[in-house]
């Protein structure tokens, strides 16, 4: 499977519906959403208030994924606000099965992302109950970073366990994806592919889309 979501933070809030009817129209199957609180990361993006907008500007599916602290208090109105793939970090969450759970009795599907310092095998033990596991592959917070290579060492550990254990779950990975490294990240077996300024940083990002499912 390839699927591109390109991501609204590198878009231009400008012309935010402008940057999401393109993605609606493209060849993309997703629309990643950034959420941060300055608190579990170093920055804040944005909340509710834009997932509505999106949500009327796109059929595609929307890819939420929480850069924040505690969000097991928060993934049911994200679920309301349009989220279809509600993504939480393993480090943030206390209890990451019971968020998990709420999450698909919201409606969503469930995803759990892993920063770089994080393991692969830290997650295997709930690997059969999620939906999608996020691979960051730069330190979540940020846009523009350069790509970290030994990410793919996670992303061959958890595809080699879900073929193995025959789960139904995607593997997803966003930090530094461009048309130049598409090949080598979908090789080692990741589903869907996050990219941001190399989508909506060129002339052309339709075109761009295109490069990376295509690369």
């Amino acid at each position: 499977m390839r699927i591109v979501a390109p991501s609204i933070l590198s878009a231009d809030f400008g012309n935010l519906e402008r940057d999401i009817k393109m993605v609606d129209r493209s060849a993309a199957e997703w629309v990643h959403i950034d959420v941060m609180d300055g608190l579990f990361v170093p920055n804040i993006s944005f909340g509710f208030p834009v997932m509505k907008p999106v949500r009327k500007a796109t059929t595609k599916v929307l890819d939420v994924h929480l850069m924040i602290v505690e969000p097991e208090k928060y993934v049911k109105r994200f679920v309301e606000a349009g989220a279809d793939y509600v993504t939480f970090h393993h480090e943030a969450c206390a209890d990451p099965r019971a968020t998990i759970a709420e999450i698909k009795a919201a409606g969503a599907k469930a995803g759990v992302s892993i920063k770089p310092a994080t393991s692969a095998e830290e997650i295997f033990d709930y690997l059969a109950e999620l939906d999608m596991v996020l691979v960051m592959s730069v330190e979540p917070g940020f846009g523009g970073q350069s790509f970290m290579p030994d990410s793919l060492d996670k992303v061959r550990a958890l595809r080699k366990e879900i073929d193995e254990k025959e789960y139904d779950c995607l593997i997803e990975i966003d930090g530094g994806i461009s048309a130049k490294n598409a090949r080598e990240v979908f090789d080692a077996g990741v589903d869907v592919v996050v990219a941001g300024s190399s989508v909506f940083g060129t002339e052309n990002p339709e075109e761009a889309i295109v490069n990376i499912l295509n690369a």
